[in-house]
């Protein structure tokens, strides 16, 4: 199964993804990457930016949008 197919089972199981799941549950290194090819694709995935609370270190979590 390649990358994308991964991302879009992650999402429709979940509805969401933040680059951590990415790279320790897929080993995908560039996440960034996958979702603009899905987007292009046509997929509707928003993304939100999120402050871990201990860290207070800024990310992205991708979101399918329904």
């Amino acid at each position: 199964m390649n990358q994308n197919a991964l991302i879009i089972k992650h999402l429709k199981k979940t509805g969401h993804i933040t680059q951590r799941e990415a790279m320790l549950d897929y080993s995908i290194q560039s996440l960034t990457k996958r979702i603009s090819e899905l987007r292009q694709m046509g997929m509707r995935i928003k993304s939100v930016f999120m402050k871990h609370p201990i860290t207070k270190q800024r990310y992205a979590r991708y979101e399918l949008v329904k």
